[in-house]
């Protein structure tokens, strides 16, 4: 019995490593996906200059989940007459939060480019565009720095300490 409980423990520990690992290799893939996105909402914008409602749903049509949901998201609340856009951006953002693997700082990058958004000229927008991709590639390398340390480590952590709390309690 204790065997089973030992392998058990052993397991938990080593899915709780892989699980962050995981989050820490999905982080930089989500990250290029918000740009993606952005850069072409900032097409759609500035080019083609679609209403925001139109420009977010062409932007997830052509990315895929978890920020296909987020623009989705914008654009079906839009259809609504008298909303406040920046209740709705913040709520689409704490969604997005909860189903990817992003951090409070693109949490707050994204608040703030919401914050923008819609309430100035092409040109103007254009450059908060920028600023926006300009914080999230500061974010990207941040993230792939983090993956290089931690993934591997984060694996063997979990495996060795479900090993270490087994050899203490036997």
């Amino acid at each position: 019995m204790k065997w089973i409980g030992a392998l058990l423990l052993v397991g938990a520990t080593t899915w709780a490593g892989f699980e962050w690992s995981h989050r820490l290799i999905m982080r930089p893939k989500h990250i290029r996906l918000i740009k993606n996105a952005l850069q072409i909402l900032e097409a759609e914008i500035v080019y083609s200059q679609m209403p925001l409602r139109d420009a977010f749903q062409r932007v997830a049509g052509q990315i895929p989940n978890p920020v296909h949901s987020f623009f989705y998201g914008l654009y079906a609340a839009m259809k609504e007459k008298h909303i406040d856009f920046y209740e709705v951006w913040k709520s689409q953002v704490n969604r997005l939060m909860e189903r990817s693997c992003l951090h409070r700082n693109e949490r707050e990058i994204l608040y703030q480019f919401g914050r923008t958004l819609g309430q100035h000229d092409f040109y103007q927008q254009q450059k908060h565009i920028q600023l926006a991709l300009t914080h999230l590639e500061r974010e990207l390398e941040d993230a792939r720095d983090e993956q290089l340390k931690y993934s591997k480590m984060a694996k063997t952590l979990g495996i060795l300490s479900g090993l270490f709390i087994v050899l203490l309690l036997i």
